[in-house]
């Protein structure tokens, strides 16, 4: 089944689950999306997937339409075991909107039942988007993540903000790449771009997005996110 939602700005749907898997596409506006694992942000044109039992809590800070694609959790085979986003092609787009058409009790056996098994197809074969930033367990680590969250553009190094924390830079180093699977820099780069993305989707300059985060020159950032995206941000976004 697919459902058609719109969602008005500001609007958060609170930690919530469901015995079955989610596929919300995002067709126009930002998602966030955040679980105990971390948050994914999906926009326009992407979609995150969400597997069932998965406690998750859905913001959409300046408003948007989705769709999103229940399935029982037999489908999810093939699929990661943790959200993720995902790329949507033009194929996939028009076959999500066209299962939104589809009676609930479709006959699996028919000609909708073999568009949904390729409409799965596709999913499982869709190219994974990194836009996902992992949190940690550590309490101390946590602190040190939570306050790069609220505030991208701090500029303190990891010997600085361990202090903070009552531990020292050394085991910070150690506890970011542990529990997160990146270093310090790498993590905070991340956390960065997941800071631009709704931003950059309505538009504003690049040059002002930059700079607020923290980065010497829009060039810099320019940079990360083609290394990341493998696009640079306006070429990324005209894409949409």
């Amino acid at each position: 089944m697919v459902r058609a939602a719109n969602m008005r700005p500001g609007r958060r749907v609170l930690p919530h689950s469901h015995t079955w898997c989610q596929l919300a596409y995002a067709a126009e506006g930002v998602l966030a999306i955040y679980t105990d694992q971390g948050s994914w942000v999906v926009p326009p044109q992407r979609a995150v997937w969400i597997p069932h039992e998965t406690d998750h809590e859905v913001y959409s800070p300046h408003g948007s339409k989705w769709r999103a694609l229940h399935l029982d959790k037999e489908f999810s085979q093939g699929m990661p075991d943790n959200c993720c986003v995902i790329s949507v092609s033009k194929l996939l787009r028009e076959m999500l909107i066209h299962a939104a058409t589809l009676p609930v009790e479709y006959d699996e056996q028919g000609a909708d039942g073999r568009m949904m098994q390729v409409l799965m197809d596709q999913i499982r074969a869709a190219r994974t988007v990194p836009l996902h930033l992992p949190l940690p367990q550590d309490l101390r680590l946590r602190r040190v993540t939570e306050c790069l969250i609220h505030s991208p553009s701090d500029p303190r190094g990891l010997e600085d903000l361990a202090s903070d924390v009552g531990a020292s830079s050394r085991t910070l180093a150690r506890l970011f790449s542990k529990e997160l699977g990146m270093t310090f820099r790498q993590w905070r780069s991340q956390c960065r771009l997941m800071a631009s993305m709704e931003r950059l989707a309505l538009g504003e300059p690049v040059t002002s997005v930059a700079i607020d985060l923290g980065y010497d020159s829009p060039s810099a950032f320019i940079a990360m996110f083609k290394r990341t995206l493998g696009k640079p941000p306006a070429a990324y976004f005209a894409a949409q």
